[in-house]
């Protein structure tokens, strides 16, 4: 049976979104990936794999080593479906401000 992982309960460890991050600039191995990190390399590897199940990553044989590197369409997902949450707190944000520059301006 193969288990099925929400991206979201994978990007909520901070862990997870550290190496997410690592990634965002470079494809790296699993050993490289865990040189950043104090946690065991199981531990790290583990986190790899629910990664890569929730096809947040992908994986490139490279002779003996595996590079991971993010999966774009997968990331561009999640931002889709945070984007009309994003837009929401601006415009709130932005009505805050102005009503904080109304009342510095009457005070």
């Amino acid at each position: 049976m193969k288990l099925r992982r929400d991206v979201f309960q994978a990007i909520a460890d901070p862990t997870r979104r550290a190496i997410l991050m690592l990634l965002t600039t470079q494809t790296m191995t699993a050993g490289a990936i865990a040189g950043n990190f104090d946690s065991a390399r199981p531990t790290i590897s583990k986190h790899l794999q629910i990664l890569t199940e929730c096809e947040l990553l992908q994986q490139d044989q490279q002779g003996r080593e595996v590079h991971y590197q993010l999966n774009p369409s997968k990331i561009k997902e999640i931002a889709d479906f945070i984007e009309p949450f994003r837009q929401l707190w601006d415009e709130r944000f932005n009505k805050l401000e102005d009503i904080m520059k109304n009342y510095q301006s009457k005070g």
